[in-house]
């Protein structure tokens, strides 16, 4: 399903280049489980947002569902994140101006998701994540847990192939912790690939595969 080679991202500092990633290469099979960890600046982060199409890279090739990546067009590669690929992200990035409907609703207009599809993939999503009561509040109005919670339902309603996941429990509660990574892995039995970021060694055991970066180099 993924297939990165070389993948090096660095900016120069003092005439000199930076590394933020060295020589990643890395094989993601469809249906795997992979748990990403490292310290912080590592380069977790950076090669997640590759992975999403969120990145380019200085070098290095990338290849997608059969896709060449970093050779299709913006108007292209933006088409294939929004039909196969899920991002939950650590800082949330919902729209401040939409409701919690409106936000978790996004992906599935992308999609042209009719009108009354829309509203019941939307309810059943409100209610899987018990936030029913929330769903005409504005991101402002809502905990950091909350908003979390948006951004995975968000990430969820248009059944990605892909879902990238950038530390999804860092701001739930230990109970809500679990139960997010319980529906991951419900997710991943039922075929969805996921690759998650995490500094937690309980999340990253629900992986099938860990893969360890420091200072921008998977560590063998």
């Amino acid at each position: 399903m993924i297939q990165l080679e070389r993948i090096s991202k660095w900016h120069m500092q003092g005439g000199r280049p930076v590394f933020i990633l060295k020589d990643i290469n890395m094989t993601v099979a469809e249906g795997e489980f992979i748990s990403i960890m490292g310290p912080s600046g590592s380069g977790k982060s950076t090669l997640l947002n590759v992975i999403g199409m969120l990145d380019v890279p200085n070098e290095g090739g990338y290849n997608f569902m059969g896709n060449d990546v970093f050779k299709m067009k913006e108007k292209q590669r933006s088409a294939l994140y929004k039909h196969h690929i899920g991002f939950v992200f650590q800082a949330y990035h919902l729209i401040d101006e939409l409701t919690v409907y409106e936000n978790i609703e996004t992906p599935l207009l992308y999609q042209d998701v009719k009108g009354s599809e829309r509203k019941a993939i939307v309810a059943d999503m409100l209610d899987k994540f018990q936030i029913v009561g929330k769903k005409d509040l504005f991101p402002s109005q809502l905990s950091g847990g909350q908003q979390q919670l948006v951004g995975i339902a968000r990430a969820l309603i248009a059944k990605p192939k892909l879902l990238l996941a950038d530390e999804p429990t860092g701001n739930l509660n230990s109970k809500q912790g679990e139960e997010i990574m319980g529906l991951f892995k419900e997710l991943n039995n039922e075929g969805v690939t996921i690759i998650q970021v995490t500094h937690s060694e309980k999340n990253a055991e629900y992986g099938s595969r860990i893969i360890n970066l420091l200072d921008g180099r998977i560590q063998m």
